[in-house]
Parts: C-alpha cells; structure tokens; sequence
C-alpha cells in the first residue's frame, strides 16, 4: 500500500502517502505533504523564548510565510532525551480533516518472523529491583522503566498499513505516522501532553494502567480496582503535581480536577483532564510542551535523577520512545501527544517500546505484566505470528 484516500472538511478527497505525516486527533487531524525546511536542533532550551532552538522555529516559520505557506507549522518529534536531535520540519504544504471521514482499506497485516526481547522477564525484574533500592532513598519518587520488543519479520513491512490497522482498531487516540530518515514511527497514542488554541490550554496526563476484563463483570471490576487502587493514585499524583508547578507560572484559572479513567480498547487508564489560560497567548504550543517534556508519567520525578536513572538500568537508548510528537502553528496553536504506544518500522524490522511507572509499592511482576499488556496494542495492529 503506498497510498490511503480520505476527505477534507470541505470533502474534498486527500490522499495520504507513505511520504507524508499523519496525526489524527478528536479536535482536528492533520495531513502534511513536503518539506519545506528540516530543524534538528535539540529541543532542551526549548522552553525559553530566546533559545537558539525557538529563534530557529521563529525563522523558519517567518521563510515560510514569506515563500507563500500560509500560517505554516513546525511538526515532527520530539526525542525523550531533550539533549539529543528533533526531527522537526516545516511542511511545504497542509490540511485538515476530520478522522472519521478516513476511508482506510480492509488490508489485513500478518507479520512473521522472529522476536527478540529488550528486556526478558528476569532482567526487566531485576531492573525494576534496582530501582526500587533507589526508590527507598529520600531523592527519587518515581522512575519508568520501560523494555522494547524487535522482531524481525520474513516479508517486507509495510508501514503504512500498520498504521491503517493501528488507526481502525484504536480510532479514539491520537494516531500518528511519521516517515524519518531511518525508520517510520507510527503509533496509537492515548495521552495528550498539550493542546493550544488561542489563550486556552488543555492537558491530560495519564499515569496509572490496568487491563481491561474479558466481560463486561471483569472490566468493571479492573475499572474500580484501579480508580481505588492507593498505589496508582499516587503514582498520577505525582504527576498532576509536577505539571500543576511546571505550568502555574504560565497560567491563569489552572483546573485540575480529581483524577477519572479514560479507555483504550485493551487497557485503562487513570486521566487528569487539566485546563488553564495561558498568561501570554503569544506563548506557542512547542514551547509549552518543551516545558513540560517529559513529564513523571514517561520519565519520574524528580525528572533529572530519574533520567539519569533510567540511563543507568536501561541497556538501550530510547530515542523517540517516550518523546513527544505533534505540530505547533505560526499563531502558537498546536497539539502534542507522547510518543507511547507505538513501534519504529523499517524495511524487515519493527521496533516497540513500553514502560511502567516505578514507585516504592511496585511489584516487578505486575510491572512487567503492564508492559506486556501495553505492547498488546501494537501486536494486535501487526497480527504478529512467530516463526
């Protein structure tokens, strides 16, 4: 498949190539075509308006406009590593859609071949046993650990397909593909980092999983499991807190309400749905969400002991797992989700990630159960089959 037909607002037919990004949302989806400029600045500083990473943004976007790109956008990734390149760039041109007028083909996936694990079950739970001494200590709170999945399939990938399949089986998260230099990220993501418009702002972190029951007895019963569950509150806690400091200097009429549960079809989730008003409206979206990347909920808290942590135990480097992908505009609009549930796919390889929030109640088991149940959402999309 190197092509996918839907239809704009307007109905007029798109077409979505394998060369294109895609990001679905329920507010508006975006299809960008060619790329008008490329930034891979790391995006660390990005939080500062007099950054070398925001005057570049600034740049671009005015190079755009004056080349005839009306209100152009910066889009791309965002690494979980701040320090380390973006892969952000300005689209030659864009529209919008709404993504339920998708037309997505009935092509199914069947992907074949060998798995290997990143961690396996021993290690991943003696990695979580080490981070629980840690833990025990009076610096560190919270840390995510997370392990990866590579399976190398007998037959070519096909990415856009996959994502096709990710996106009609998961039509409620924010869906993106992305074509990179050596790989294309697709991904079926449920937790928006940040949403912009105007002077407004939303956030809804999520931190705190359990899996969904077989019958409607058994998923109602893990529903009120995990909204009661002490463990898990806290673990969201730590996370509403963390944004609740990171964005007050930035807000007015900041809401964060109690903590409720939003569904995948596989899994639950503890959701925060936070609001605000953002005290400069000329404040972008891209700097924002640098501001708030990555949040406890993808790294831990305090953030730079548990990245540092996570550096130590991980034995990989997570690259874009974790990071955060979206588009900004030239007004500040702009709406980034975390890079989760997702998988990197090249020619005869694909790559997935999953990570679990460790606190001082962690069990390794569970852990490693959570990651096992979170990696179901992109196994299911590939219809993986061993060989």
């Amino acid at each position: 498949m190197s092509s996918v037909m839907c239809r704009s607002y307007s109905h007029i037919p798109l077409t979505i190539k394998k060369e294109d990004f895609i990001f679905t949302s329920p507010h508006k989806s975006l299809l960008a075509k060619g790329i008008f400029a490329n930034l891979t600045l790391p995006a660390e500083q990005g939080h500062r308006h007099n950054s070398e990473f925001q005057r570049q943004i600034d740049q671009l976007l005015i190079q755009a406009t004056r080349a005839g790109i009306k209100n152009p956008i910066i889009a791309g990734v965002i690494p979980f590593d701040k320090r380390h390149a973006s892969a952000l760039y300005i689209p030659q041109s864009y529209q919008w859609f709404d993504r339920h007028t998708l037309a997505l083909p009935n092509t199914p996936v069947n992907v074949m071949g060998q798995l290997h694990q990143y961690l396996d079950h021993n290690d991943f739970c003696s990695m979580v046993k080490k981070a629980l001494c840690a833990l025990h200590g009076d610096t560190l709170d919270k840390v995510v650990l997370s392990r990866l999945l590579n399976i190398e399939s007998i037959k070519p990938l096909n990415a856009l397909s996959i994502w096709c399949q990710l996106h009609k089986q998961n039509p409620s998260s924010y869906n993106f593909y992305l074509p990179l230099s050596d790989c294309t990220l697709v991904g079926a993501s449920p937790e928006l980092l940040l949403r912009k418009q105007g002077d407004k702002l939303w956030s809804c972190p999520l931190a705190g999983t359990a899996k969904r029951g077989e019958n409607s007895a058994s998923d109602n019963l893990a529903k009120e499991t995990l909204l009661t569950s002490s463990k898990d509150r806290y673990e969201h806690e730590l996370v509403t807190k963390a944004i609740h400091h990171q964005l007050s200097a930035h807000c007015q009429d900041l809401t964060i309400p109690v903590p409720s549960l939003i569904s995948t079809p596989k899994l639950w989730h503890l959701a925060t749905e936070i609001e605000g008003l953002v005290k400069d409206k000329n404040e972008s979206a891209i700097s924002l969400a640098c501001l708030l990347h990555p949040t406890p909920a993808l790294c831990g808290t305090p953030s730079m002991i548990a990245r540092d942590l996570i550096t130590q135990l991980e034995p990989f480097d997570r690259q874009w797992f974790g990071g955060i992908i979206g588009w900004s505009d030239a007004e500040g609009n702009g709406e980034w989700v975390v890079v989760i549930r997702c998988g990197k796919v090249s020619t005869y390889r694909i790559e997935l990630f999953a990570g679990a929030g460790i606190v001082p109640d962690s069990q390794p088991e569970n852990e490693w159960c959570e990651t096992s149940n979170k990696l179901g959402t992109m196994l299911s999309a590939l219809n993986y089959q061993p060989c």
